[in-house]
């Protein structure tokens, strides 16, 4: 998977998905048959949380565990928690069948009040959440529930929760755990809240050995209605009871909970892969849903109220309700072509569920080759580690499972983006039947966008977005403002920079015989800029990105931080030299100073260059990082070193060129220094363009 290729909008991979598609849509009918499934819940799994709690019957009158004025009996509410004969760890059984009485009498409590009553008694009790509508929404949709609408409800309401619940944990704690688990674990909320509260949300939604609801719902095991609604009552109590604990707490200690601010998406253009979709279009897909290989008949009305909720520009409930969906309908792709039906319904607590991680992972747990990547193809795979899992990426899902998106701000862009893509999924594994529909003309730009989607938050793809930007910056260096006789000042010193420039055309000579033939490096690399038109053609060539070995990454690590040093050396350079500027044009310079801004100026002419050469260095190592894997541990290691001086050498030059050292002079023998040492190292042969080159020659051989 670590090569590169060539995409075809036009069609070339789409034809052989979609030769795929119809081969895996025929496996799923004979390992697979979708009308037999009526759970992905597991046997266990699901007498947990669909047959546990109503074993026995019980009426618990209201004034047990709530008073008229909205105060929460917590003292009721944890003698239903049973921990095990043998050790303090709660016992999940006894607990859900004893709580399972008592959540369905909070149910109708809350059933019987008016959305009036219920906002006096506890509004004021979710604030500490900073979503009170949500708990509001989630009320309304208890009196009167239809399809998919508590699901959805109970994923936003889980998300809000653990979001607090982090804000709380920071009044005393340091590094919020990751894991809602863990964060329910921690000594910090036993602390705030009591050990046998905590406990008592664990087994709703903090443990696999319980309820676990969050899990099976974010993950897409549960089915619409599946969850009974009065474990979503429940939680909406505990939530209010929670924001009493926490005033009593934060009036104790004088303490003031602070909200973290929310995730905010930049460069909101990247993410708009997919031109938008047309109302047709979302007709359409309700279609495919319906007659998909990859949707369980089950499953449907999620995706149908989905694009319900695209329509209605509902763009944070629609992803909500999609990416579960998605993941869905992966893993029983996943499941048929890597043959293990029965991983597609939850495994039991001692194992991990089956989730995005494994699906899009190389292998198997078992150490076998994971078909689903094959099968997907790169676009495919590259897109979804571009939305999912890549950390410089968007990370929806995680983001909004736990919390840390504006719900109402959420980004039409991200929502088109994920929709369409999971569109062209229904498409391509769809039944033969419905040919006519996968060719239709509106799925055509979508199928176009998917097949040519090329990473953007993969570090090699950053890479590559760094050089580009770099050169940018550096080619405005051509615009900076010239005093007048400035050239005739400059020229009246002697000129340092002959030799740096003599030793820089030493190495473009060098690097030209790894550059293709159409592509020219600058005679006169002192008075030439490399443009952006010629980089972007530079950098075009692609590079496989997939299932990276730890290598490749180290080195794409130590080259994006070159990258770095450089484009904050260019910016430096330029404020500099357009605040002098001003400076010199209003007379407020002194004498010293009028010197150095012309040391600066002098020294542009070998800078320029300079980090040119260095952004031409990263490009090439970047189109060749594979033959990284090459390398023995000695050369591995000497090579890491020789990119650490350059690195340490860009570093040194952001500290020379900064407006508070303005070392113009030591810069250039900085510069001469470093440019010796990457001649030296480029006659050594061991850059990973040349060991490339090297290795195409032995092949033609």
């Amino acid at each position: 998977m670590n090569v590169g290729r060539g995409k075809n909008p036009e069609g070339m991979e789409g034809n052989a998905s979609q030769r795929t598609g119809q081969t895996i849509a025929g496996a799923c009918d004979t390992i697979l048959d979708h009308a037999s499934v009526t759970t992905c819940l597991s046997s266990t799994v699901h007498y947990m949380v669909c047959e546990l709690g109503f074993e026995k019957e019980a009426n618990y009158a209201v004034n047990s565990f709530v008073t008229s004025s909205g105060e929460i009996y917590w003292k009721t509410i944890i003698e239903h928690v049973h921990y095990s004969k043998t050790d303090p760890s709660v016992d999940y059984v006894k607990s859900v069948r004893s709580l399972g009485r008592l959540c369905e009498s909070v149910h109708s409590y809350l059933q019987s009040l008016t959305m009036e009553q219920f906002e006096e008694q506890f509004v004021m009790w979710f604030q500490w959440t900073q979503c009170s509508e949500i708990f509001l929404e989630m009320f309304d949709i208890l009196k009167c529930p239809h399809t998919a609408a508590i699901e959805l409800s109970l994923m936003k309401l889980t998300s809000c929760l653990e979001r607090a619940l982090g804000n709380v944990f920071l009044l005393i704690g340091k590094d919020c755990p990751f894991l809602l688990r863990d964060l329910l674990a921690s000594w910090e909320l036993c602390t705030i809240f009591g050990q046998s509260v905590m406990d008592v949300l664990r087994v709703f939604i903090g443990s696999p050995d319980g309820l676990n609801l969050r899990n099976i719902l974010w993950h897409g095991f549960a089915s619409p209605q599946e969850i009974p609604t009065k474990y979503s009552s429940m939680l909406v109590l505990l939530t209010v009871g929670l924001g009493q604990l926490l005033t009593s707490y934060l009036l104790q200690t004088q303490s003031v909970l602070i909200h973290r601010p929310y995730v905010s998406f930049t460069n909101l253009t990247e993410l708009h892969v997919f031109p938008d979709l047309s109302h047709e279009l979302l007709s359409l897909t309700e279609e495919l849903v319906v007659k998909s290989s990859i949707v369980l008949r089950t499953m449907q009305p999620f995706w149908i109220t989905a694009l319900t909720l695209f329509r209605q520009h509902r763009y944070a409930d629609c992803v909500i309700l999609l990416l579960p969906q998605l993941e869905s309908g992966l893993r029983l792709l996943f499941t048929t072509v890597n043959r293990c039906p029965s991983r597609l319904i939850t495994a039991e607590s001692s194992s991990l569920y089956t989730t995005f991680d494994e699906m899009l992972a190389k292998q198997l747990g078992n150490e076998e080759v994971n078909k689903l990547p094959s099968v997907l193809g790169d676009s495919a795979m590259e897109f979804l580690w571009d939305f999912l899992n890549h950390q410089e990426g968007p990370r929806i899902r995680d983001h909004l499972s736990h919390g840390e998106i504006s719900l109402n701000n959420f980004p039409k862009e991200i929502a088109n983006s994920v929709l369409s893509f999971s569109v062209t999924l229904l498409g391509r594994f769809s039944n033969d039947k419905i040919a006519a529909i996968k060719e239709h003309t509106l799925l055509r730009p979508l199928v176009s966008c998917a097949n040519s989607y090329c990473s953007k938050f993969h570090p090699v793809a950053l890479l590559k977005k760094q050089v580009l930007q770099c050169v940018e910056s550096i080619n405005l260096w051509s615009d900076l403002p010239v005093v007048p006789n400035e050239q005739e000042m400059i020229g009246s010193e002697e000129d340092s920079t002959v030799t740096p420039c003599i030793l820089i055309a030493d190495i473009f000579s060098l690097l030209q015989v790894y550059l293709p033939q159409d592509i020219r490096l600058p005679d006169d690399s002192a008075n030439n800029l490399i443009t952006k038109k010629l980089m972007i053609e530079f950098c075009s060539k692609p590079v496989g990105i997939l299932f990276c070995p730890r290598s490749v990454l180290e080195v794409t690590v130590v080259l994006r931080q070159i990258g770095i040093q450089c484009h904050h050396v260019s910016c430096q350079v330029i404020s500099t030299c357009e605040t002098r500027y001003k400076q010199w044009i209003n007379k407020s310079l002194r004498s010293r100073q009028r010197h150095n801004y012309l040391r600066l100026r002098r020294s542009i002419k070998c800078l320029s260059p300079v980090l040119q050469l260095i952004l031409i260095l990263i490009t090439l190592e970047r189109i060749s990082i594979h033959t990284v894997r090459d390398k023995n541990p000695t050369e591995y290691q000497q090579y890491l070193k020789f990119l650490k001086v350059i690195l340490q050498y860009t570093e040194n030059l952001v500290t020379y060129t900064s407006p508070e050292k303005n070392k113009w002079h030591e810069t250039l023998e900085l510069t001469h220094k470093a440019l010796v040492k990457i001649r030296t190292f480029l006659e050594k042969q061991q850059m990973l363009m040349q060991l490339a080159e090297l290795s195409l020659s032995k092949s033609i051989a």
